[in-house]
């Protein structure tokens, strides 16, 4: 059982909810099977879902309710991003989704209130399932941050601690770029330099004492913050970057012995993406990543949770992390 230090501040990190509301229920558990016109890749997409990934992906909205009843007396909460299933594929600005995050982050307000802070994941603004279609759309971009109010950048300061959270999809956005729509692009670029300059001035303003526990949903985006001279100047002061995405420690666990590997480009534009992620893995390690991984888990390991980070303000220490299982 975990205990406090004196003066420790306790943070919960929950990310990956992918909650589904009423109306993406009503699309049924097979919705992404019938947007799959080949028979012979909809029954590999079948096995995949049924024996690795998500058997029951709209099941999942009953884990929130256990964390929200498990998780022990907080000081803050940091959601790390992808609160629906995205079963419009566009993001938040389909109306089943945008209701799935709006019900999924109302919960968690209606217990943190204003102790709780958001991350922005590619779910939010759309993207291409690994099976078949999908698209970031400005709109999705235009609902999460005015209709849910998700802060593409946010800070906390706690002491000698900084938590600061950004939105992965705009750091890496030349890798999504197949995911747009050609007439967004250019707003895309400019929202993209927009968040960019404001992450240098972030890293910018650091004082030299301070130390940063950064929360970026999808690993993708590192090694185009690596790039960012004001974050590389500042490298040794990030003691650890917490992210979602991959769902489970398997998974991160399979990106670290791929790292490395050459892009593969003939089949198809999510294997390219993913291989050309690995392909510069091996950028993540100044980071210091720490996975929490989807609040389900996986199909075949059930090995979903949520993390409680305490924090010594006075820098005494480092963070110190405690794992909570939450099998379904």
């Amino acid at each position: 059982m975990e205990t406090n230090g004196p003066g420790e501040v306790t943070v919960a990190i929950v990310s990956d909810i992918h909650y589904a509301g009423a109306a993406e229920q009503a699309r049924g558990e097979n919705y992404e099977m019938r947007a799959i016109p080949n028979p012979v890749l909809r029954t590999v997409a079948r096995a995949y879902r049924h024996i690795y990934w998500m058997r029951h992906p709209f099941s999942q909205a009953a884990q929130l309710d256990r964390f929200l009843a498990r998780v022990g007396p907080v000081d803050y909460l940091v959601g790390n991003g992808d609160y629906s299933c995205n079963s419009g594929f566009v993001g938040v600005s389909d109306p089943a989704a945008g209701q799935s995050a709006q019900e999924c982050l109302g919960k968690l307000r209606g217990k943190f209130g204003d102790r709780a802070r958001f991350t922005l994941g590619d779910h939010e603004l759309g993207k291409r399932a690994l099976f078949s279609f999908g698209e970031m759309h400005l709109a999705s971009w235009r609902v999460a941050t005015e209709t849910l109010g998700l802060s593409p950048l946010w800070q906390l300061a706690i002491g000698r601690y900084i938590l600061l959270g950004m939105t992965s999809s705009l750091i890496a956005l030349p890798t999504h770029q197949p995911d747009t729509l050609p007439e967004e692009w250019p707003e895309w670029l400019r929202l993209r330099e927009a968040h960019l300059t404001e992450i240098r001035a972030a890293f910018d303003s650091l004082p030299s004492n301070q130390r940063v526990i950064l929360f970026c949903h999808d690993p993708t985006a590192l090694p185009f913050l690596w790039r960012e001279e004001s974050v590389r100047r500042r490298l040794a002061q990030i003691e650890q970057t917490i992210i979602g995405h991959l769902h489970s420690r398997l998974v991160i666990w399979e990106s670290r012995v791929l790292s490395g590997i050459p892009p593969i480009r003939f089949l198809g534009h999510n294997v390219h993406r993913m291989s050309a992620a690995l392909h510069e893995a091996h950028y993540w390690r100044p980071f210091h990543v720490r996975l929490c991984p989807a609040l389900s888990g996986i199909e075949l390991l059930n090995d979903g949770g949520y993390y409680t980070m305490q924090i010594d303000p006075a820098a005494g220490r480092p963070a110190r992390f405690t794992f909570h299982p939450l099998p379904r």
